[in-house]
């Protein structure tokens, strides 16, 4: 699968996967009324060019068309384009640090066999991207809620079944950690 370098074609595809069905036809009525759905800032798009990113986006099977009795085409994700969506997210995945630490450690543990050395190194590096610190070769420690991301990280790698998490109040060397993630 290619990448999708052009921001207004991930901002596409992130509105439909975000559950905003694109519906097209060549009445003008129809149109105004599918563009006035869209925010401010899709209005400044060239219809023209959205019309033929949506095209190509059909030809590589991202999306497909659905005809409804109304007249309108309703344009929706595939799976494949629902995948392609998930590649922008991974990159921008973040966990939030609330104003106060609820002072639990969350741990991060895996066994990935050999077979699996380039998934296991690219989870690692996932983990040290989003602020994780190893504190042994498979185990990875953060002091912030993080299940939805950690989550979200071993679906989209397929890993679910190789990797735990869970939720300590104790740990020792917690005073290095603390230091670490400048909790004082």
């Amino acid at each position: 699968m290619k990448v999708i370098r052009s921001p207004i074609k991930r901002k596409v595809l992130l509105l439909l996967a975000g559950g905003l069905a694109l519906g097209f036809a060549n009445n003008p009525k129809s149109q105004r009324y599918v563009f006035k759905t869209l925010k401010k800032d899709w209005h400044e798009i060239n219809k023209q060019y959205l019309y033929r990113v949506v095209k190509e986006f059909k030809q590589e099977r991202l999306v497909e068309y659905i005809e409804q009795e109304n007249g309108l085409t309703k344009i929706v994700l595939t799976e494949k384009g629902k995948l392609k969506t998930l590649e922008f997210k991974i990159g921008t995945i973040e966990i939030a640090k609330p104003l106060r630490w609820d002072k639990k450690w969350r741990i991060v543990m895996f066994d990935i066999p050999e077979k699996r050395r380039s998934e296991r190194n690219i989870l690692r590096d996932k983990l040290k991207d989003i602020g994780f610190r190893e504190i042994q070769k498979s185990v990875f420690v953060h002091p912030f809620p993080c299940l939805d991301e950690i989550n979200f990280i071993t679906e989209y790698f397929q890993l679910r079944n190789l990797v735990r998490y869970g939720e300590i109040v104790n740990i020792s060397n917690e005073e290095e950690l603390k230091l670490k993630f400048k909790l004082y």
